[in-house]
């Protein structure tokens, strides 16, 4: 796959605000990991990996059945199967069984059995496999995240904040970077470790944080991830509200599930940030939202009329042409936002999208890429 020669840096966009007595530089990056990411979600597009993945959150899913009826039983023993290795207790590529009390899965008389009888006989669980990110993806990631110059950095898929912060620490200033003064993450609802956080420098202080991986509806759980709130003040006093984000992909499951998420993540999103904008004026929602603007998942947030402002539509913004954040900038390829608030959207002075990194068109050329 030749973008693994670019790196994983795919998509990411900014804005310029002024907000103090000088400029502030807001941004999102979807880093795709920094050290690690798990094994199946590296191949070479994104469907390679779709059916593994679905049966990977199926047997999570499955597992956690207060009793293993039969035909639960059975869907587990055939997910396992069809995953080499996992049944038969070999080398599976991509999945791991951990079991720490009591087996999930028992050889008799040459047949696999599962011979407990629900979730509280055993614990254990599955975990993805994990393979190292390239050492040249980790330092072009920390290359656009220089480039990006951004005093706010909102990132989406890194591991944990302990990965956050080491890439902080020790890659961006191998590569003539400065390192930020803030690191901030708290675990979301992914398995795959996945999660949004933010980086910052001195002056823009983070006050608080709310998380809203609790948040549920009739449906349940709603954010995949997580909506994490951020509570910041810039060096003059000004406070700035957060809402990162990272809604549902629509890369394995019914499309009509994953619309169904995206919506409900959509609705609830646009009830806090409706709440916050009653007494606060600077406001963005930012992140990967998975979907276009113009999709029916997105309209409780962008339409019913919303007073959110998208970057990508602000006069000031400078695009090249191109109204799609990842691959090669087409429109269903809209995946990243920078949504304001009215008030915050009258101190843009630019905006943008750093492309360099990305592996553009048939033969890579389509973007200019860094000289290493």
């Amino acid at each position: 796959m030749k973008l693994s020669l670019i790196g994983n840096v795919i998509k990411r966009i900014y804005t310029i605000l002024i907000l103090t007595d000088g400029y502030m530089r807001l941004a999102s990056f979807n880093v795709e990991n920094m050290f690690e990411r798990p094994s199946v979600m590296n191949l070479p597009s994104w469907e390679d990996g779709k059916k593994v993945l679905k049966d990977f959150d199926d047997l999570i899913n499955l597992i956690q059945n207060k009793m293993y009826s039969k035909q639960i039983k059975k869907e587990i023993l055939q997910i396992m199967k069809r995953n080499n290795g996992l049944l038969t207790k070999g080398e599976s590529k991509f999945i791991r069984l951990v079991e720490v009390r009591e087996k999930l899965v028992k050889k008799q008389q040459g047949v696999y059995l599962i011979t407990v009888n629900g979730r509280d006989d055993w614990i254990g669980w599955f975990e993805l496999k994990k393979d190292s990110i390239k050492e040249l993806a980790i330092e072009n990631t920390a290359r656009v995240i220089n480039e990006l110059k951004a005093d706010v950095l909102c990132v989406v898929e890194a591991e944990n904040r302990i990965a956050l912060k080491r890439f902080n620490d020790m890659v961006i200033p191998q590569i003539n970077g400065q390192s930020y003064d803030h690191t901030m993450l708290i675990d979301g609802n992914d398995e795959r470790g996945i999660d949004v956080g933010i980086i910052a420098r001195k002056g823009f202080d983070i006050r608080s944080m709310t998380s809203h991986v609790d948040d549920t509806d009739q449906d349940g759980l709603i954010f995949s991830r997580d909506c994490a709130e951020y509570h910041l003040t810039t060096p003059s006093g000004k406070d700035l509200f957060l809402l990162v984000n990272h809604f549902k992909s629509k890369g394995f499951g019914a499309k009509q599930d994953n619309d169904r998420k995206r919506t409900r993540q959509a609705k609830k999103v646009r009830t806090i940030y409706d709440e916050l904008n009653k007494k606060f004026d600077f406001i963005a929602i930012i992140g990967d939202l998975n979907d276009t603007p113009d999709s029916a998942p997105l309209h409780t947030l962008l339409g019913n009329n919303s007073n959110l402002l998208d970057i990508m539509k602000h006069e000031k913004f400078v695009g090249g042409g191109r109204p799609g954040t990842h691959g090669n900038g087409t429109k269903s390829g809209k995946l990243d936002y920078i949504l304001m608030s009215p008030e915050l959207a009258k101190k843009v002075k630019l905006g943008g999208i750093e492309r360099r990194g990305v592996w553009g068109g048939k033969n890579g050329n389509l973007f200019p890429h860094f000289p290493e």
